[in-house]
């Protein structure tokens, strides 16, 4: 039995299909516990009434909504699978021979697409892969606040000391962002005298800065060309930028100390911790975006959830080049290309075979990609068996082979 929802904030669109064909009305219901029983009864008897033996329900990925339902129905005896919206907006025009797209016709369509087996595996995380998953997407919201903060700063102090972005290059350094917060403009570095700016710009960057610096920034402040007009409203914004982006690095740290804690209780992440150059908050974001890797049968699955499985548009002749197709989960995404990153570095594990793929021709981002795909299999299979990682067991393997 196919149970198709097509989900809406305020209400469902249910509809149900057994294999004759035999089909129920599409059906409207609530976001309620009410609503939500009043479905599955629904389901439930005609489940029973045409003595079937599974029942699959399906839904289009659609973001926050279908949350309460799919979590609702976890806990019954189905089958839970979604639909890609680029399935069904293709598929739409099998039904009926039209574009029609109506709240009505949808869960017909998103049937249709489970009945030609194209519906992808759904994983709920549940748990401490539940509380990953949040903090995660918490903490990517948090840093995406503090850049959005850090470039309005930006913009600010460029109106009124722009020779400090020159000198400083820019604000996000912990030297620079000190001198913002406590001493903002020109005047109040002039204020401060040669001796005094030199001791703390070399205390707060650990020495790495020094009386140069400060004299290049000191200079710059006896001539600034920065405005005087509305400058005082200026520096309140610049306040409140600067106790915006102080909270957001508070709340981002506290995330990352519970997404340590919550990753103590996964039984593999210490398998996947085992590879050199991904950290805790790399493990933790993994772990949450995916669910649960021993969920998935096949590295395929979980390399389309990530949207990084390959294809080509190709006719004839004509060969098409092959790209990600970019249709799965983006901070996954995210997530494996930084760490790509940090793989292909100098004594990384992966190094060796981005340089091959850069010695063959290959673009930096393209091969990064590439990378990030096989360290997607390396993670599954480290997961799946829940063993660390060896770099040397390629060679120890084929010296046994050879023995």
């Amino acid at each position: 039995m196919i149970v198709a929802v097509d989900i809406g904030k305020g209400f469902h669109v249910g509809y149900f299909r057994a294999p004759n064909g035999e089909e129920g009305k599409p059906f409207l219901f609530a976001n309620s516990a009410k609503s939500f029983n009043e479905f599955w009864d629904s389901v439930y008897e005609f489940f029973r009434n045409h003595d079937l033996e599974e029942i699959v329900v399906g839904f289009e990925s659609s973001g926050p909504y279908a949350e309460p339902l799919f979590h609702y129905l976890r806990k019954k005896p189905v089958t839970l699978v979604q639909v890609n919206p680029f399935h069904t907006k293709r598929v739409k025009e099998l039904t009926g021979n039209s574009p029609n797209k109506t709240d009505r016709k949808d869960p017909r369509v998103i049937a249709d697409v489970i009945s030609l087996g194209h519906a992808l595996t759904l994983v709920v995380p549940k748990g401490p892969a539940a509380h990953l998953r949040r903090l995660t997407q918490a903490r990517e919201r948090g840093m995406k606040r503090r850049t959005a903060a850090l470039n309005q700063m930006q913009d600010l102090i460029f109106v009124i000391f722009p020779e400090f972005l020159k000198i400083m290059k820019g604000i996000s350094t912990k030297t620079a962002f000190y001198l913002v917060k406590n001493h903002p403009t020109a005047e109040s570095i002039v204020a401060l005298g040669l001796e005094s700016l030199a001791t703390i710009i070399k205390t707060t960057s650990r020495g790495k800065l020094g009386l140069q610096r400060a004299q290049e920034l000191f200079d710059a402040a006896q001539s600034c060309v920065g405005i005087q007009e509305g400058k005082r409203s200026i520096l309140l914004e610049i306040e409140y930028l600067i106790s915006q982006i102080g909270a957001d690095n508070c709340f981002i740290d506290s995330l990352e100390r519970q997404m340590e804690e919550y990753l103590k209780e996964i039984p593999y992440s210490q398998s996947i911790l085992s590879i050199k150059g991904i950290g805790k908050v790399t493990v933790a974001g993994l772990i949450g975006e995916v669910g649960d890797f021993r969920e998935f049968g096949t590295i395929s699955e979980i390399t389309k959830l990530a949207g990084l499985d390959l294809f080509e548009i190709s006719s004839g002749q004509h060969r098409g080049r092959r790209r990600i197709s970019k249709r799965g989960r983006p901070l996954l995404r995210k997530l494996l290309y930084f760490a790509a990153i940090n793989v292909v570095k100098t004594n990384g594990i992966l190094h060796e075979p981005y340089q091959e793929m850069l010695c063959r021709g290959m673009p930096k981002i393209k091969a990064l990609v590439a990378i990030a795909r096989k360290l997607l299999r390396i993670v599954f299979a480290l997961a799946r068996d829940n063993t660390e990682y060896r770099e040397d067991y390629c060679r120890n393997h084929h010296l046994r082979l050879a023995a």
